[in-house]
Order: C-alpha cells, then sequence, then structure tokens
C-alpha cells in the first residue's frame, strides 16, 4: 500500500529516535501500533460490509431467477422454440380443435354437444300386453 522499505523504515526509526528520545521511544510505539490496530479493524468491517452488500445482491437476482424458472411454462417454451409461427401443430389439429380458440393447448378436446330432442320427436313408451297365466288359477275354479 505504502511501499516502504527496509532502508525507509531505518530512516524513520532514526528520526524518532533523536526527536522523541530513547525513553518514550516504546510509548510511541505503542501509540503507533494501536492507531495501526484500529486502521486495520476498520478497513476489515468497512471490507466486510462490502462483501455482505455483494452477497444480498447475488442472492436477490437469484432470488429472481427461481422466480422466473418457477413460474415457466415448460410446455409453451418448447411450443415456441420448436415451432414459432404454430405452422406444425395446425396441421395437426383435428376438426374438433380447429373449432377451438387458437390458444387451447393441444390435446383438449371440446366437450361434445348434447343432442337436441324436440318434444315431438319422443315417442311414448310401447306397453306389453300382460302375460296370461296358465293353471287353474286363471279359471277360477278349485
Amino acid at each position: 500500500m505504502f511501499d516502504v522499505g527496509w532502508s525507509e523504515m531505518a530512516v524513520i526509526a532514526l528520526v524518532a529516535l533523536v526527536v522523541i528520545g530513547p525513553k518514550d521511544l516504546p510509548k510511541a510505539m505503542r501509540t503507533a501500533a494501536f492507531w495501526v490496530r484500529k486502521a486495520r479493524g476498520l478497513a476489515a468491517e468497512f471490507h466486510s460490509g462490502l462483501n455482505e452488500m455483494v452477497r444480498e445482491a447475488e442472492l436477490e437476482e437469484a432470488r429472481e431467477a427461481i422466480r422466473s424458472a418457477k413460474n415457466l411454462n415448460i410446455d409453451r417454451a418448447i411450443e415456441n422454440t420448436v415451432d414459432p409461427t404454430g405452422t406444425v401443430s395446425e396441421a395437426f389439429r383435428t376438426p374438433k380443435e380447429l373449432a377451438l380458440p387458437p390458444d387451447t393447448p393441444l390435446g383438449v378436446a371440446a366437450a361434445p354437444e348434447p343432442p337436441t330432442v324436440v318434444p315431438e320427436q319422443i315417442e311414448p313408451p310401447a306397453t306389453e300386453p300382460a302375460p296370461k297365466q296358465v293353471g287353474a288359477a286363471s279359471t277360477g275354479t278349485a
């Protein structure tokens, strides 16, 4: 970061020895070490905060990707990829399917129309004659 070599450190130590003096030099070194440690701690905290923000941003992107994958209609995506114009699927539609709206998926048939019955066409059920009973009970004599 600062690129200080051994020769520069020796010059700084010699100047500090002359200016501060040999008696107060250990106390000054401890104070300098304290502030360097504090600065490094603040830099590490700042760096970890930035890393946390980057991780949260990446997680949000991953969440969005999962949401979009969850809402993906695979059948529609494959159909659009294989047959984007719809000509192939149109060729395979049956007459019943052709009566359906175009956005109806293939294979879904319309409900069959119930036959219309006109009341005049309904015939009353034929009544059959009661079967004849054979035997003594039919003559009424004993």
